[in-house]
């Protein structure tokens, strides 16, 4: 649904406690105990017709019998009577109530008639089969856990309410706090995506940790965790790591792209830093919490141990991060600092004897390289110096944790001379840990989360300006097959389509015989030393599979005694298999290639998936391949080639040129273009594509379709991120000046100091409903970094200088029944109508968008904006509570 009326979980003022008990050891007693002695500071109403007082408070007989509106009911009574409960509270005016109770299944109804008692009065629930929630900064702590929380910054959600307290036990061993402590149970209503939106604008919470089994909307929990994860970091959890492999599928992509890689793939685009294990989600949180994302991770290390060093070097390139390489200036200025017999690399080794000074010099050098991002200090305790004085002189180099700017991270080894040395630095706010892999790991997690955040940063546009598809071209292809009623295009089909868009192609000739294959084989061989013959069937789906492919056949004759054998082999082994013909090509032969494979498929949860990897007939065998959700830009698929061990061959090596990657990555492009384009498409194979420095050529090609599907208009309803709206943009025109509209993209936070700063504090008043004096880097990001799904904000750019002249706002509920609008126009920029084209472009969205209706909260003093309001066609009303605030209405119908 939305974040609406779950303030009344987050910061109840009343708590109802239905089948609160005095019996030792029910839930009942459990949960009303917890909630009385956590110090809950507003009213606890017991209820249960069998008492007359529980845990020290008067017991009511039921709902209506109480003395007030609770804000929050918990409920922990037999499954049938949970419905029945969920009315009365509705209907006592609460809003919203944490089910701990289990057995509320769709097998027994239970849980629809749960939901169907709520919908009436927009009731919120949690849970069911819960163990609850803690609210420890409000002293609530509506669960049955074992021991309570204390109050910190960090805000847990867990789909398992063991993991939840055994977090809670291990956190209060270790001194962790939390801000949020929530056990999401079946999520019946509130799911995980739910309580990310809430969190995000919570101040409370520094960071978010998850503990995730399943994700049950996906694009709602992507929208939900991508703004989640551009205010504060946001670490998860997935299990299921190790699922069992895919069913055999329609193409070769269907059986790599796991469900794994899928969500680790997902968790990546959202912004989310994945980690392995419990403990990890806290060490994660201390590195991603304390400094901000990097453009690079090249780490320099400074060590007076050898050995400590090689350590950290294993286990930061096991963490995938990267060893800064010092710049020949460095590399001297470190001579004339150090002792000859230093390493002269990195690991800087200053040398076990190392004194305070030496430390000193030492770091400041490394801090000073530009080809370096963040360092690693090492101490290793010996009778030669101190382990705190060094701790003091780095200490004192550091500024909030940084050094020139750059992350600091150290690790003074041992335990009773190190503990001294680890406190001076901790007390600096220098990030001090007792080993070095603890060190080094965390500088993998900042180094994967930073990445992360790049990928979040990415808006690929919904029509790529780099892709020139044949749109019409692809969709003859596909309405012909569906035509036919097929599924899956022939092999010539499926390559006809992807030459639409862009990908080059073998050159194909089709013959329905043997003898027809020689005559086409005989018109290649003019132009091509050998042909390649491989069966035409729409009923086989890996023709390899079948010896249904004849390389290197030189003469006509041999290609009809290829394509005459490819028969007999198919009447063998799949008689019941139809023979459509055959297809010849030239046999291509590139020097130094390498067979890739890219494909599309459709994952359960996320969607369309697109996939890049080591390709040919071993591709399963060879299992290196990478999964990515569209739409892709170039910075993503050049992310995709990365990310797997042929992308390493693709950079050259030894007497191998390297490969075209600009190819490479347009190729991806244009798959996740047509992917985009055409909710039709099931699935996609391209394997391989043979790539060199020449460039690329797709020499097998295989696409399954939808046939119901080809007449629907993309986007493609399906992707778990939408695109980028590129087709709202526009150019106008006002009087002499020129403008330019369209959606506003991440990188317009740059443009928000200069526009401000030429917005009138009175204007900043009427826009935002109270004076503003400044607009934290987190507000920027609010308002410029969005999902494009819930959210749009349309920018007005002078054409000229490119300077922002306006934005207009349009935030709507997920259900898309109402919108909320705001318009600011610099001050110096109105009277240009400016704020008209904004407003109608808001509107014109909304309409197409389908949203029920639009709102907005305008001072009644703001004349302006209520006339344009009114000529729209708005409603105007006082707003009921707030006196000098009118409420404008327009519904869409």
């Amino acid at each position: 649904m939305t974040i609406r009326n779950l303030e009344h979980v987050v910061h109840p003022k009343s708590v109802a406690v239905i089948g609160g008990s005095v019996r030792t050891g029910s839930v009942g007693h459990v949960v009303a105990r917890n909630i009385v002695e956590a110090g809950f500071e507003g009213e606890i109403w017991p209820v249960n017709p069998k008492y007359g007082e529980v845990a020290g408070r008067r017991c009511y007989r039921n709902v209506s019998d109480l003395p007030g509106v609770p804000d929050l009911g918990v409920i922990v009574t037999p499954p049938r009577t949970v419905p029945k409960i969920i009315h009365e509270l509705g209907e006592k005016g609460t809003r919203a109530a944490v089910v701990i109770t289990a057995g509320l299944t769709r097998e027994n109804g239970l849980r629809q008639a749960m939901l169907d008692a709520a919908k009436p009065n927009l009731f919120r629930i949690v849970g069911p089969n819960t163990v609850g929630l803690m609210i420890p900064s409000a002293k609530l702590n509506a669960s049955f856990a074992h021991v309570a929380a204390k109050p910190g910054n960090i805000a847990l959600l867990s789909q398992s309410g063991a993991i939840t307290t055994g977090l809670i036990d291990w956190a209060a061993d270790n001194d962790i706090g939390f801000s949020h402590i929530v056990s999401l149970g079946d999520m019946a209503d509130v799911d995980v995506g739910d309580w990310l939106d809430m969190l995000a604008g919570d101040s409370r919470a520094r960071a978010i940790v998850m503990y995730l089994e399943t994700i049950p909307n996906a694009r709602k929990f992507m929208s939900a965790a991508r703004a989640a994860s551009r205010i504060k970091p946001v670490i998860a959890i997935k299990s299921g790591r190790h699922a069992a492999a895919a069913k055999a599928a329609a193409t070769h992509t269907g059986a790599l792209s796991g469900a794994d890689k899928v969500a680790d793939a997902a968790l990546r685009r959202a912004g989310i830093l994945r980690v392995d294990g419990l403990s990890e989600l806290f060490h994660a949180v201390e590195a991603t919490a304390r400094f901000a994302p990097l453009q690079r991770s090249r780490v320099a290390i400074v060590t007076n141990g050898g050995g400590a060093g090689v350590l950290a070097v294993d286990q930061l390139i096991e963490g995938k991060g990267e060893l800064a390489e010092l710049s020949p200036e460095t590399l001297a200025r470190l001579g004339k600092l150090l002792p000859p017999t230093w390493s002269h690399g990195n690991p800087v080794d200053i040398i076990g004897d190392a004194p305070p000074d030496r430390y000193r010099v030492g770091v400041e050098a490394v801090a000073a390289e530009a080809g370096v991002d963040a360092l690693l200090v090492l101490n290793c305790p010996t009778a030669l110096a101190s382990s705190s004085d060094a701790a003091k002189a780095v200490a004192g180099l550091a500024d909030h944790g940084r050094i020139n700017g750059k992350p600091i991270l150290t690790c003074w080894l041992g335990e009773r001379t190190a503990r001294d040395g680890r406190r001076i630095l901790r007390e600096a706010g220098v990030a001090s840990y007792e080993t070095p892999a603890d060190a080094a790991t965390a500088l993998s997690y900042l180094s994967n989360w930073s990445r992360a955040q790049k990928a979040l940063m990415r808006v690929p546009s919904s029509r790529s300006e780099d892709i020139a598809g044949n749109y019409e071209a692809a969709r003859l292809v596909f309405r012909q097959a569906a035509k036919e009623g097929r599924h899956v295009l022939t092999e010539p089909e499926a390559k006809a389509a992807l030459s639409a868009y862009g990908i080059p192609i073998a050159e194909t000739v089709i013959a329905k015989t043997p003898q027809g294959a020689g005559s086409a084989a005989k018109r290649l061989l003019a132009r091509s030393e050998a042909v390649v013959v491989k069966l035409l069937s729409t009923s086989i789906t890996h023709k390899s599979d079948v010896g249904g492919v004849a390389l290197n056949i030189a003469t006509p004759e041999a290609a009809v005694e290829a394509a005459a054998a490819i028969a007999e082999r198919v009447g063998k082994q799949a008689p019941n298999a139809t023979i459509d013909g055959f297809a010849v090509q030239p046999m291509v032969v590139r020097k130094d290639a390498q067979e890739l494979i890219l494909g599309m498929t459709r994952d359960p949860i996320f969607g369309p998936v697109i996939l890049f990897g080591a390709g040919g007939v071993a591709v399963e065998l060879l299992d290196d391949t990478q999964v990515a959700l569209p739409p892709l830009d170039d910075v993503l698929a050049e992310d995709l080639i990365a990310g797997t061990r042929v992308g390493r061959l693709l950079a050259g090596f030894r007497d191998h040129r390297p490969a075209d990657r600009t190819a490479i990555a347009k190729a991806l492009n244009s798959l996740s273009q047509m992917t985009v384009d055409f909710p039709c498409v099931v699935s996609a194979d391209v394997n391989p594509l043979l790539a060199n420095a020449d460039g690329v050529i797709a020499l097998d090609a295989r696409i399954e379709i939808d046939p119901k599907a080809v007449e629907e208009l993309g986007p493609n309803p399906a992707l778990a991120i939408r695109p980028y709206p590129s087709a709202w943009a526009a150019d106008f025109s006002s009087g002499s000046s020129r403008y330019h509209i369209r959606p506003i993209k991440p990188a317009d936070i740059d443009l928000y100091p200069d526009f401000f700063a030429k917005v009138s504090p009175d204007d900043i008043r009427l826009r935002f409903l109270a004076s503003r004096k400044s607009f934290d880097e987190a507000m920027l990001k609010r308002l410029t970094q969005l999902d494009y799904d819930r959210d749009i904000a349309f920018v007005v750019l002078e054409s000229e200088s490119g300077s922002l002249a306006g934005v207009g706002r349009l935030s709507c509920d997920p259900d898309r029944s109402k919108g909320e609008y705001a318009l600011l126009v610099r001050t110096d920029q109105q009277g240009h109508g400016l704020g008209w084209r904004l407003l109608k472009q808001i509107v014109d969205y909304a309409k197409a968008e389908g949203i029920g209706s639009i709102e907005g909260f305008v001072l009644s003093e703001n004349e302006k904006m209520l006339q344009m309001c009114r000529e729209f066609g708005f409603s105007v009303m006082h707003h009921p509570e707030q006196p000098g605030l009118s409420i404008v209405t327009l519904e869409l119908g």
